[in-house]
């Protein structure tokens, strides 16, 4: 893969880095959840009410204790991820009420939707893992709904899927079904199968359905993304350096807590931040601030040693419309040239989390096909310097005929799966543009897809713990 990009020096990371010391040192995390004040208390660290005072030593110590990458494993063995290192993991938006329309309306989104997506991704060339609340089946109970979407998870793909992150006692239905789908918690302990998104409640905060969540998992051995989502401006300083060193120090001390619990818990360094619209005080996460964070952030994640998580195809656009896309291919662009492993929100994310968008899925994913392919760079071969065509074909020939065109054309280059490359006069015809296109491009997916099958004991023990839950 190409060389990533750094927005940083070596020495603004490490300023930044003590920044964040410097708030964990003096200003502390308010932690509201008992059991994790006890952890903190019995490493001996300063507990004041729900207030916790970390040292450098401390922090420092326990994230070297995490795995610089780690495996996911799925339901089938090819679709085994690794998270780290050169990797990137894109997959699809994730906790969205609403469904966009291609006709402009949106409606509260429903379990079908979600069963929808997982196939979508699932189908996918580009989506590398089905992720995790797709979409947010509002016509399902609340207290049943996290296992309706794993069951969905499982059912539908047999890529890597995400655990819910609703509290302690869904995380661990979630280790369940996991543990019924794999052959045992012991197994999964092992080796990890579920991954789950843990966010701090800025400013300096978590609560106890995250701090539940994120020591359920990990003590069972599974993998967290601990993030944080700063907006500038509101929820943090309307300064970009000190957003970032805010985050960091959120980041660092869900991290501490994660290998205090269980030493070498795979964890992800996770940042959502983007900033507050000033005229409108909404969130706006397509905007340059959002991408330099997300730049920013896989670099200090490299500064520790651990893998980068961040959104992908971000935008504030209300439709799928030009601003959709301009916005989408920055945030998307800066995510994978800049070395982020975990990429949540790759695909169908609309107006800063809030909706979904089939249409806007079969974009994102054409354009997570178009940056995996650039990502690739160049082929230094023999077949890629091409001496002997360019000498065969000699001054004013064509390549067009060569058995070396033929060879190369489909490994040198892509071919677009929704774009329009016609003449004109082809595409008249029809006219249809590129949200048409995808509307059209979506429904046949679906229509073709056929789910992995499942292993029918496998499946009647989780429709049987799905019901005794309920």
């Amino acid at each position: 893969m190409l060389p990533k990009y750094n927005v940083l020096t070596e020495e603004q990371v490490q300023i930044i880095h003590n920044e964040s010391i410097k708030i964990l040192e003096e200003i502390g995390l308010d932690f509201e959840y008992e059991p994790a004040l006890e952890v903190f208390r019995s490493q001996g660290l300063k507990v004041e009410g729900n207030r916790v005072y970390f040292t450098r030593a401390f922090i420092e110590e326990k994230v070297k204790l995490a795995p610089a990458h780690f495996t996911l494993h799925a339901r089938n063995p090819e679709h085994n991820l690794v998270c780290g290192g050169e990797n990137i993991i894109y997959m699809p938006g994730y906790g969205a009420p609403f469904i966009q329309l291609a006709d402009g309306t949106r409606r509260k989104s429903t379990m079908e939707d979600y069963d929808n997506i997982v196939k979508l991704a699932g189908a996918s060339k580009n989506m590398h893992m089905t992720g995790g609340t797709v979409a947010e089946p509002q016509d399902i109970p609340d207290e049943i709904r996290h296992l309706k979407m794993i069951y969905s998870s499982i059912k539908n793909s047999d890529k890597c899927f995400m655990g819910s992150a609703e509290g302690r006692e869904r995380a661990q239905d979630s280790v369940e079904m996991a543990a019924l789908l794999f052959g045992g918690k012991d197994v999964i302990k092992e080796k990890p199968v579920l991954i789950s998104l843990i966010n701090s409640l800025t400013p300096l905060k978590y609560d106890e359905r995250m701090l539940g969540a994120l020591m359920a998992y990990a003590e069972a051995g599974q993998a967290v993304v601990i993030a944080s989502l700063v907006m500038a401006g509101s929820t943090g300083p309307a300064a970009l350096v000190g957003t970032l060193a805010l985050q960091n120090a959120e980041v660092l001390a869900g991290i501490a807590l994660a290998q205090s619990i269980n030493p070498g818990t795979p964890v992800v360094y996770g940042s959502t931040s983007a900033l507050s619209d000033m005229r409108t005080g909404s969130l706006s996460i397509g905007s340059p601030e959002t991408a330099l964070f997300i730049s920013a952030s896989a670099q200090i994640a490299r500064f520790y040693g651990i893998p980068s998580r961040s959104g992908g195809g971000l935008n504030d656009s209300k439709i799928v419309d030009a601003q959709a896309g301009y916005e989408s291919m920055m945030t998307l662009m800066a995510a994978s040239i800049t070395g982020i492993n975990f990429v949540l929100h790759a695909a169908g994310i609309l107006q800063y989390f809030m909706a979904i968008s089939y249409e806007k899925f079969m974009m994102d994913d054409e354009m997570a096909g178009m940056l995996l392919h650039y990502l690739k760079g160049f082929n230094f071969d023999e077949e890629g310097l091409a001496y002997d065509a360019i000498a065969k074909v000699g001054p004013g020939g064509h390549f067009l005929t060569q058995k070396h065109t033929r060879r190369n054309h489909k490994k040198e280059f892509r071919s677009p799966q929704l774009s329009d490359r016609s003449a004109f006069d082809a595409w008249s015809r029809d006219k249809l543009d590129t949200n048409q296109r995808a509307h059209k491009q979506w429904q046949e997916v679906l229509a073709n897809y056929v789910p992995p099958v499942l292993d029918e004991s496998i499946d009647k023990k989780l429709l049987d713990f799905i019901a005794e839950r309920s």
